[in-house]
């Protein structure tokens, strides 16, 4: 078998803050991702991004129509263990283009 090569090399953390505010009564509650890293964990995250921008899903054979590439990043492997694990992924799918139902584009 042969050992796990992961995509990120570097220092890479990844973790979720919950914030909280309150303001005349009004609480508001958010959270923010920070995405921190060494140059070489950046660089490598970035270049992660633009294979998967770059990526024709058209031309992956085991990839359904209408399904999405994504890679999983795990603590421990690809990322500190202090970080969350996460899944970098595609909008559109293949064969469709279609966003998923979730997604709230932006207000011009």
């Amino acid at each position: 078998m042969n050992k796990y090569k992961s995509p990120i090399s570097g220092h890479l953390d990844i973790f979720v803050v919950q914030n909280k505010d309150e303001f005349e009564g009004n609480i508001k509650c958010w959270n923010d991702i920070l995405i921190h890293g060494d140059p070489e964990a950046l660089r490598s995250l970035a270049n992660m991004l633009l294979k998967l921008a770059d990526l024709d899903q058209e031309t992956i054979p085991d990839l359904p129509i209408g399904a999405r590439k994504h890679y999983h990043l795990q603590p421990k492997f690809d990322l500190s263990n202090s970080s969350e694990q996460v899944i970098i992924g595609r909008l559109d799918a293949k064969g469709t283009g279609a966003f998923y139902d979730r997604y709230i584009p932006t207000e011009d």
